[in-house]
């Protein structure tokens, strides 16, 4: 895998946990969105599943 290829990944990752990061804040702030837990589960196995197939795609 390439240095552009992880930096790519890493950047993804970094992004996806701001975005968590996020989700958890919003949904501890205004419960009236959703449970806590469940958006940040959500929005987790959306990120393992983009890097996935990120890795899978070398």
């Amino acid at each position: 895998m390439s240095t552009l290829a992880l930096l790519v990944v890493l950047l993804l990752v970094f992004v996806g946990l701001l975005v968590l990061g996020a989700v958890v804040y919003l949904t501890y702030r205004y419960p009236q969105f959703a449970r806590p837990l469940s958006a940040a589960g959500a929005w987790g196995a959306v990120l393992v599943a983009a890097v996935v197939l990120v890795l899978a795609a070398r």
